[in-house]
C-alpha cells in the first residue's frame, strides 16, 4: 500500500460527548490502560501538590510530652485548692511551683500550669496565687494532636501545605506519592515556526505546547513537549510510536480533521485501536481518542480553542484517575445571557463568555466565538454550554455559567458594552495595574448595541460616537430613543479622528470617501449598529451612493483593529476607522472628520463606589497623556459631563 492510499482518511462521526466518554472510558478500561500511577518516595519539602499513593500513618506523637501552653509556673493542681481573691495561696519555688516557658515539658509531679500575668511574686522564693485551677490547665498532653500509630491522610489524598506540616509534627520524613502520569505533547503540522523565528505567509508560531503542557502540570500530570513534526506519514508514526512507549499518554495537536494532511486518525488505526473521530461538541469537533499498546492516545484539534477545551473534557480525567483523585468541578453560577446566538443543532456548544454584576443580575456577555481565538481564552471568565438539542441562546436568558475565575474577581468586574477604542483597552490595562480585583470586561457591538445593552439594565457603562444627520449632534438623540427609563450620566472619553486606514505609503493614493466609488478597490467594512458603519451611511446617501456600489460593504468586522488587520493582511485595500488603529498595525492614515466619543453611564452606577476607580483614572492626567500618545486623539473634554439626562426626557 502506498503512503498516498494509506494517509487519507475523512470520515469524522458526530458521537454525543457522553457516548465518546463512554466509549473511549470501555477501551481504556479493555486495554488496560485505566491504572494508578505507581509509587515513589519523595522529600516533604517536593511533596506538596502529589497523591498519596498509601495511607500515611503517624510516626509519633505530637505533642510526644506533656507541654506547657502558656509562660508561667507548673503547679500540682490540688496545691492550689481553695485559693481566692480574698485568701490567696502560697507556693515554695521548687517545691510547688517552677517557672516553665510555652512549649516546655511540664517536670514530673506537676500537672497544671499557671500563665505569668496572675502570678505574683512575694519574694525570690515565694509566689502568690488567688484562684485555684484544674488537673492539666494549661497543659498539652501527650497526643493531643496527633498520636503515633493513627491515620494521618487516606491514600489517594492530594497535598497540601498544611498536610505537610501535619506529617513532620508526626516525624514522618517522607512520603510515598503516586509517579505523575508523563503525557507526551506532540505538535504537527509543517507549517510550525519556533517562538521568535522570522515569519511568512503560511507560518504558524507554535504556541499550544505552552497551553497544553501547562495544563497538564497544573492538573499533576508532568508534560512533556516534543519537538514538532511535519505532516510526513512516516516520520509522525515513528514519533508517535517512541512516544507512547516512553509515556503514560500520547497526545498529538493538530492532524485531527479529514483533510489531505490529517493524518492522526490513520495512524492511531494502524498503529492501535480508534475509538473515537469526531465528537458532537463545538469547538473541537474532530477530536480523536484512541488506544495504542495500552496507551491512550489523543488527537487535539490545531485550533487553540478547540485544543484546550478538548484537553479539559478528555484529558484532565485521565490525569485525574491515573492519579487517583477527582479534582473538585468548577463552581457554577447563573447568569443573564446579553446576546442572542444561533447554534448549530446536534452539538454541545462551549461559549466563553465575560461576567460581570450589574445591578442584582450577573451578566454573561459572550466572547467572539472562533476557534482559533486564544485572546477569548484570556479573557473569558466561564463557559456556557449550550446543548445540542438547542438552537442557541436567547437575549435575557438564564443560564448556568462554569466559572474559570473566582466569584469575587468576576463581581469586580466592570461591564462596558458598546463601541471599540483603544482608549478602553488602555483604561482596563491602568484599572487592572491600579485595583488588582477589578477588570473592566468590554464588549464589542456597536454603539446601539450598547445603547440598547445599557437601557436593558446589562451594562455599567456604553462607549457611543453617534451622530444625528438632523442636528450634527453626537449620541444625546440617540440616548433618548434606546435608553429610556434609565437616568444617564452621558461623560466625554475623546474626540478622535475618523479616517482611511490604508497601506504604508498609500499606493493606491486614496484620499477621501469618494474613493468607495472605485471598481478596483476593496473596502473592509465595521458591523451594523457600529458608529463608525452608521457614520459611513450617512456620508454614502449625502454624496448620492447606495451600499451596492461599494466594493466589500458586506464585510464586517467589530473592531478598528480588525479593519486594520485586514488591510495589513492584503484582505482589504482600506477601511474606515481610527488613527490609532493604524499606527498599531504600522499602516498609513488619511485623516477626514473629527467625532465625539461619550460613554453613557447610568446614574446608579456613575455614584457607585465600582465605577469610582474607572472615573478617577479617566479625569487624570495620566490617562490622558497616554491617550495623546497614542495619535488622533483630543483630550481637552476627557471626562467631561457633556449632559444628565433622566429617564422619559
Amino acid at each position: 500500500m502506498t503512503q498516498h492510499q494509506h494517509t487519507r482518511r475523512y470520515y469524522l462521526s458526530d458521537i454525543p460527548l457522553d457516548e465518546a466518554r463512554q466509549n473511549f472510558a470501555d477501551a481504556l478500561t479493555a486495554a488496560g490502560a485505566m491504572r494508578l500511577m505507581p509509587a515513589e518516595t519523595v522529600s516533604l519539602d517536593q511533596a506538596r501538590g502529589r497523591v498519596t499513593a498509601e495511607p500515611v500513618w503517624a510516626k509519633v506523637s505530637s505533642p510526644h510530652y506533656d507541654a506547657a501552653a502558656m509562660d508561667g509556673i507548673a503547679v500540682l493542681a490540688r496545691d492550689t485548692v481553695g485559693a481566692t481573691e480574698t485568701s490567696p495561696v502560697r507556693l515554695k519555688l521548687g517545691e510547688h511551683a517552677v517557672w516553665v516557658d510555652t512549649g516546655d515539658p511540664v517536670p514530673e509531679g506537676f500537672d497544671a500550669v499557671i500563665m505569668v500575668e496572675v502570678v505574683h511574686e512575694v519574694d525570690e522564693t515565694t509566689l502568690e496565687i488567688q484562684s485555684a485551677v484544674a488537673p492539666y490547665n494549661h497543659v498539652r498532653p501527650l497526643g493531643e494532636d496527633i498520636v503515633a500509630t493513627e491515620l494521618l491522610l487516606p491514600e489517594n489524598y492530594l497535598l497540601r501545605p498544611m498536610d505537610l506540616g501535619a506529617c513532620a509534627a508526626a516525624g514522618i520524613a517522607e512520603l510515598p506519592v503516586r509517579r505523575k502520569p508523563t503525557v507526551a505533547v506532540m505538535p504537527t503540522g509543517t507549517e510550525l515556526v519556533q517562538i521568535g523565528s522570522p515569519l511568512k505567509p503560511g507560518d504558524i508560531i507554535e504556541f499550544n505546547s505552552l497551553i497544553l503542557g501547562g495544563m497538564v502540570d497544573e492538573w499533576g500530570g508532568s508534560s512533556v513537549t516534543r519537538q514538532p513534526v511535519s505532516d510526513d506519514y512516516d516520520r509522525l508514526k515513528a514519533t508517535i510510536q517512541e512516544a507512547v512507549a516512553t509515556s503514560d499518554i500520547v497526545v498529538i495537536n493538530a492532524g485531527s480533521s479529514a483533510g489531505s494532511e490529517d493524518y492522526t486518525a490513520s495512524l492511531v488505526e494502524d498503529l492501535g485501536e480508534l475509538v473515537v473521530h469526531g465528537a458532537a461538541i463545538r469547538p473541537g469537533h474532530p477530536v480523536i481518542l484512541g488506544v495504542v499498546d495500552g496507551t491512550p492516545v489523543l488527537g487535539i484539534p490545531g485550533y487553540p480553542v478547540s485544543a484546550a477545551l478538548t484537553c479539559d473534557l478528555f484529558l484532565k480525567p485521565l490525569v485525574e484517575q491515573m492519579l487517583g483523585v477527582r479534582v473538585p468541578a468548577r463552581e457554577r453560577i447563573t447568569a443573564t445571557f446579553t446576546r442572542k446566538i444561533l447554534s448549530p443543532m446536534g452539538e454541545d456548544e462551549f461559549v466563553r463568555v465575560r461576567l460581570g454584576r450589574v445591578g442584582e443580575r450577573l451578566i454573561a456577555t459572550p466572547i467572539q466565538r472562533g476557534a482559533g481565538v486564544v485572546t477569548s481564552l484570556v479573557r473569558a471568565d466561564g463557559l456556557v454550554v449550550v446543548p445540542r438539542l438547542s438552537e442557541g441562546l436567547d437575549t435575557g436568558q438564564g443560564v448556568t455559567v462554569d466559572l474559570l475565575r473566582p466569584v469575587e474577581d468576576v463581581n469586580g468586574n466592570i461591564v462596558a458594552i458598546g463601541s471599540h477604542d483603544l482608549t478602553l483597552d488602555l483604561l482596563a490595562s491602568m484599572l487592572h495595574r491600579d485595583n488588582g480585583v477589578q477588570s473592566l470586561s468590554s464588549a464589542n457591538v456597536g454603539s446601539l448595541g450598547g445603547l440598547v445593552a445599557v437601557g436593558r439594565g446589562e451594562a455599567h457603562l456604553a462607549g457611543t460616537h453617534l451622530l444625528d444627520e438632523d442636528t450634527g449632534e453626537y449620541n444625546l438623540s440617540y440616548v433618548r430613543r434606546y435608553v429610556q427609563g434609565v437616568d444617564v450620566v452621558v461623560m466625554n472619553l475623546v474626540h478622535r479622528l475618523q479616517g482611511l486606514i490604508v497601506p504604508k505609503g498609500n499606493p493606491k493614493e486614496l484620499s477621501s470617501l469618494s474613493d468607495l466609488a472605485r471598481e478596483d478597490l476593496a473596502f473592509v467594512n465595521r458591523q451594523r449598529g457600529s458608529g463608525t458603519r452608521m457614520l459611513l451611511d450617512f456620508k454614502l446617501a449625502e454624496m448620492g451612493m447606495t451600499p451596492e456600489q461599494v466594493a466589500g460593504y458586506d464585510r464586517e468586522e467589530y473592531t478598528h483593529l480588525s479593519v486594520a488587520a485586514a488591510v495589513a493582511g492584503g484582505k482589504a485595500d482600506f477601511g474606515l476607522g481610527i488613527l490609532s488603529a493604524a499606527r498599531a498595525m504600522g499602516l498609513d492614515f488619511v485623516p477626514l472628520l473629527s467625532e465625539q466619543y461619550d460613554l453613557v453611564i447610568p446614574r446608579e452606577h456613575y455614584d457607585s463606589d465600582l465605577l469610582a476607580p474607572l472615573l478617577n483614572l479617566i479625569r487624570g492626567d495620566e490617562f490622558k497623556s497616554q491617550v495623546d500618545a497614542l495619535g488622533g486623539y483630543d483630550t481637552s473634554g476627557t471626562g467631561t459631563v457633556v449632559a444628565e439626562i433622566r429617564a422619559g426626557e
